[in-house]
């Protein structure tokens, strides 16, 4: 029994968003099953091979970031071909008790282990799939995490316990028939559904894939429609000054794992910040008692902090605003203010008028609306957007849109200072529509990064080694699991890393024709693909001296796109007009002067110009800004061009020293 009520609401929602967004997201579910039943033949010659095909669409069903249950149940068969297809055999004989179906299929797989210590990937979520795709009529996907949020929000009355399996299934595949019955009533949504399905979809007669997805959306998205405001504090007593800067620069908001929990809440604040924490959540951060700023995840990640280790967990956010007041607070206390010993709190929406009137007006300017509606639209990004922000003509935005969807991998090179980074990562939320740093991954190569730390590699632990997968699977590992996505790789000064030695076998997959083709990995014997959707750009400064020329390993495999200085573009002449200051418009001049000059110098060239970049960004045009420019940026760079003709180095440090006299 469950709230039927609350099942009709979030069925009307589901509905309004069902084509525009669920669908594209999930249709993979259902073409997961039409897959599955044209491939599968028990009796194949070539079994291993069988059942590849048949899981070939199942996706994030049978993979994610760390388990690997599809490629480790095809490995099995590659080893052992007969007992894997027997296990199959077994597991969906209808004539015995599914419990110990899925029991014997979990004993069998933990045998076929090389290394006991090793996880095998097979359990009742990963089997109860298997079960699915072979009677999709009949069955349905369990997970112990879904389940639990879909009976807590429908207020049922079915009971789930943490390593009670067999109870759970037994209450799991009852409370799931009779949601999937008040589905099969509602003609309107079988009539949405039957609208979409095409040929590449099973046709879910029994709504059972429908029922799936119901449950998904309830446990992920149907719970996420309004943000959640927290108090995060950076405590004085474990945490030091020199690390609240570090997580400052990195953006990352830092809790222990253990914090204990407040007062009677049965939820520990270690616990809250991991697991109900989500992306689009707001925070006010403290320091003490000290108000510093205000912000918004970014990311559902949780990470270890690497900075204090030992339990300490990071998450990502973008800053919305600093304190205006950073002095101890000494306002009216509730849980969530900075006067109370609190360090990771939930505020009640009961008391979100309060949290307005006590942190956000006298802290940040700023209402509850104004936030929510602000933050909205800066996730936005549209073409407009880019050519307001970078300097370039929108003939060469479109070129490089273009080239960077055809190829996957551009390299973007220039002089120091033309904006290469600003300009990638411009690039990404335009491709995007929006600006979502969870689909974007930074990185800058040097001469010491490995293929461990690329890709995958044994690292020491406390008992020996273990295997560790690196930044670039991870992060395809993401892109794979949201396929109708753009997820972009951003690689800076990719030319000072061996390109061979970083990628290892997978410097052939990143070639736009090989993009979704497997190929083994060394570490660990499984197949592994870079997905269409991830697109990688590199940058590289052709000015410096220190690095031989590009490889041709790198050169075939990427399109290279100028980036050169934009002092005669439209935005820069825009920005420098905003000022109206004759000193700066005297600079620029000379500036491009300074550039002609390096142009013509055979040692030199136009790789070695001097970029817009410095010159940008400023609030206020003050002589001492533009002093600092000249002294502590193109100086130095001139002392290097020309360490070996001391005439022309003063010559341009007077002619640059001249337009402030």
């Amino acid at each position: 029994m469950f709230n039927e009520d609350k099942l009709d609401s979030i069925i009307t929602e589901y509905k309004k968003q069902f084509i525009q967004s669920q669908w594209p997201k999930e249709k993979f579910k259902w073409e997961a099953v039409k897959c599955f039943q044209d491939n599968w033949h028990i009796d194949a010659d070539d079994f291993t091979e069988m059942l590849k095909k048949s899981l070939a669409k199942t996706g994030n069903l049978l993979a994610s970031k760390y388990n690997f249950p599809a490629d480790t149940i095809v490995s099995f068969s590659e080893r052992n071909q007969g007992k894997v297809r027997k296990m199959f055999i077994e597991l969906f004989d209808e004539n015995k008790n599914i419990y110990e179906r899925i029991s014997i299929f979990k004993e069998n797989a933990k045998s076929l282990l090389n290394d006991p210590s090793h996880n095998h990937y097979q359990d009742e979520s990963v089997i109860s799939t298997y079960l699915w795709l072979k009677y999709p009529d009949k069955y349905y996907i369990y997970k112990f995490n879904i389940i639990n949020i879909v009976s807590e929000k429908l207020e049922s009355n079915y009971i789930f316990k943490k390593g009670d399996y067999a109870n759970n299934m037994e209450n799991f595949f009852k409370f799931y028939n009779e949601i999937c019955s008040k589905l099969q009533s509602d003609n309107e949504l079988k009539n949405i559904l039957s609208s979409v399905i095409t040929d590449t979809c099973y046709p879910d007669p029994e709504l059972k894939t429908l029922t799936i997805d119901v449950g998904f959306f309830i446990s992920r998205y149907y719970t996420d429609l309004s943000p959640n405001f927290w108090k995060i504090s950076h405590g004085t007593d474990c945490i030091s000054d020199s690390e609240v800067k570090i997580f400052e620069e990195k953006g990352v908001i830092v809790v222990h794992k253990d914090t204990s929990a407040k007062a009677k809440s049965k939820v520990s604040q270690g616990e809250d910040f991991i697991k109900n924490i989500k992306k689009g959540d707001y925070f006010y951060l403290c320091r003490g008692n000290s108000i510093r700023l205000l912000g918004c995840i970014s990311s559902d990640e949780v990470r270890d902090n690497k900075d204090k280790n030992d339990g300490w967990c990071e998450r990502d956010y973008i800053i919305i605003a600093k304190s205006s007041d950073v002095s101890p607070y000494s306002g009216n206390q509730k849980w969530w203010t900075p006067n109370n010993n609190s360090t990771c709190i939930c505020i009640p929406n009961t008391e979100l008028s309060l949290f307005e009137a006590y942190i956000l007006k006298p802290y940040f300017n700023i209402t509850l609306n104004n936030l929510l509606q602000n933050v909205e639209s800066n996730k936005k990004y549209t073409k407009e957007d880019f050519l307001k922000d970078v300097y370039i003509s929108e003939e060469k935005y479109d070129k490089l849109v273009n080239v960077l969807k055809r190829k996957k991998n551009i390299i973007l090179q220039g002089a120091p200072g033309v904006g290469k980074t600003f300009l990638a990562k411009r690039l990404a939320y335009s491709i995007m529509g929006e600006k979502d740093d969870e689909r974007i991954n930074f990185i800058q190569f040097h001469q010491n990064y490995s293929y461990e730390d690329f890709v995958m590699g044994y690292k020491p632990i406390k008992e020996g080694f273990e295997l560790k997968y690196g930044i670039f699977y991870n992060f395809c590992q993401k892109a794979t699991k949201n396929p109708d996505k753009d997820y972009f790789f951003i690689i800076d000064e990719i030319n000072r890393g061996n390109l061979s030695k970083i990628f290892g076998e997978l410097l052939m997959l990143i070639e736009a024709d090989y993009r979704d083709e497997k190929a083994t990995l060394a570490y660990d014997g499984l197949d592994f693909s870079i997905p269409k959707n991830l697109h990688i750009i590199g940058m590289m400064n052709i000015a410096d001296r220190s690095l031989a020329m590009i490889d041709y390993a790198l050169r075939r495999r990427f399109s290279f796109f100028d980036i050169e200085p934009a002092f005669d573009s439209e935005g820069f002449s825009n920005y420098k007009k905003e000022f109206s200051n004759n000193t700066f418009d005297e600079l620029i001049k000379t500036i491009k002067e300074l550039n002609k000059e390096i142009t013509k110098d055979n040692s030199l060239g136009k790789g070695f110009c001097i970029g817009h970049s410095y010159f940008c960004n400023a609030e206020e045009c003050t002589e001492a800004w533009m002093k600092d420019i000249v002294e502590f940026d193109i100086l130095p760079m001139l002392s290097e061009y020309w360490f070996d003709d001391e005439v022309k180095l003063n010559q341009w440090k007077n002619i640059l020293n001249g337009v402030f006299k």
